[in-house]
């Protein structure tokens, strides 16, 4: 294994904490040339770090990545342009420098499940083991919060758009990973206060 990946494993080795307060969350998006986790590839990867219901903007991470295949219908929504001017990294760079930021953080991000599997499919071309971090999904939480105020929707799902009109969340960046990062930070932190109750909210209740 590469040492970046070593690395990577040694970070948790550090157990975390219970306290919600001082555990270290990176939320996550990807930008893609479609949905197919077979054919399609990553182009871009945005991550930011949150800790203590503070969102650093200096800390964060966005890269773009060489990738061969494009899809032009895809290109009109995020805007990632085959020849665009960004400087792009191979996609084995662009893991290391995802997996050097996020460490043993708890990774959150909105359909969770989308990005996580196009990271662990990139890993998994690149001859490295699944991504190790606790996950949560903000579409996921956001239900719990709909229960706990009696509001049953009949939904099967929430985009990310109407969790952002939800908690007037500003979509002026939409469709690029750090801005979608961004706006599913600002949401988790909103229902992280929804979900909060007299006792405290502990790491492990929001996997229940």
């Amino acid at each position: 294994m590469p040492p970046f990946w070593t690395a990577y494993e040694k970070t948790f080795d550090q157990r975390l904490p219970s306290d919600i307060n001082e555990i270290r969350f990176v939320v996550l998006d990807t930008e893609t040339t479609g949905f197919n986790y077979d054919k399609d590839r990553m182009l871009c990867i945005g991550a930011i770090s949150l800790t203590n219901g503070a969102i650093p903007l200096q800390d964060s991470l966005e890269v773009f990545i060489e990738q061969d295949h494009y899809d032009a219908e895809s290109a009109k929504i995020h805007g990632i342009l085959k020849r665009g001017a960004m400087e792009r990294v191979s996609e084995l760079l662009a893991l290391q420098h995802f997996l050097e930021y996020v460490g043993n953080a708890v990774v959150v991000a909105h359909h969770a499940k989308f990005d996580i599997t196009m990271i662990n499919r990139a890993l998994e071309r690149n001859g490295l083991p699944k991504l190790k971090n606790k996950v949560l999904d903000t579409a996921v939480l956001y239900k719990r919060t709909l229960l706990l105020s009696n509001l049953i929707e009949r939904k099967e799902t929430y985009k990310l758009d109407e969790l952002a009109d939800k908690f007037d969340i500003s979509k002026k960046d939409r469709h690029t990973a750090l801005g979608d990062a961004y706006i599913t930070a600002i949401a988790f932190l909103k229902i992280l206060k929804k979900l909060r109750d007299k006792n405290g909210l502990k790491l492990k209740d929001l996997f229940r």
